[in-house]
């Protein structure tokens, strides 16, 4: 059952390497599990890493940063992601830019809707979802050959 959502994509980057809107909203649309407003923000270094410090104590920036507002009905947050550092990333491991930045949405909207990975059990389930999820929207297991586990935070 597809759910009702609304969503808004922020720009405030000079990478011309970003998903269209139309992207973004199929990847939320595959992930979410429940009615939701949600903001997508895609922001350069500077603003990554001035996020990360406030809400993480993290002096770098990250790829993503998951907001949730707790108090609201129906579920509603924030993902950040930075541009540099997804690229980096995704140059890194040698992924399809579109790929990583699709695993970074579904990351992000499961730990929107509560999903973590503080624990090893916890980050199993999320990554056997986002497994699925991933190759239900026809991309490859990013989990396969990588040991990298610190693929988004929330705040």
């Amino acid at each position: 059952m597809e759910m009702p959502f609304s969503l808004a994509v922020q720009y405030a980057t000079d990478s011309d390497n970003t998903p269209t809107r139309s992207q973004f909203r199929r990847w939320v649309k595959a992930a979410l599990m429940q009615q939701a407003e949600i903001v997508l923000r895609i922001v350069d270094e500077p603003e990554g890493r001035e996020l990360n410090d406030c809400y993480r104590g993290k002096k770098t920036a990250t790829n993503v940063l998951t907001f949730v507002y707790d108090d609201t009905q129906p579920l509603s947050g924030d993902i950040v992601f930075c541009a540099a550092v997804v690229e980096h990333e995704a140059q890194q491991q040698e992924k399809e830019l579109m790929a990583h930045y699709a695993h970074l949405t579904v990351h992000g909207i499961l730990h929107l809707q509560g999903y973590d990975h503080i624990n090893e059990s916890d980050a199993n389930v999320m990554e056997k979802l986002e497994t699925e999820i991933l190759a239900r929207l026809g991309y490859n297991d990013p989990y396969k050959g990588n040991t990298i586990r610190d693929y988004s935070a929330s705040p």
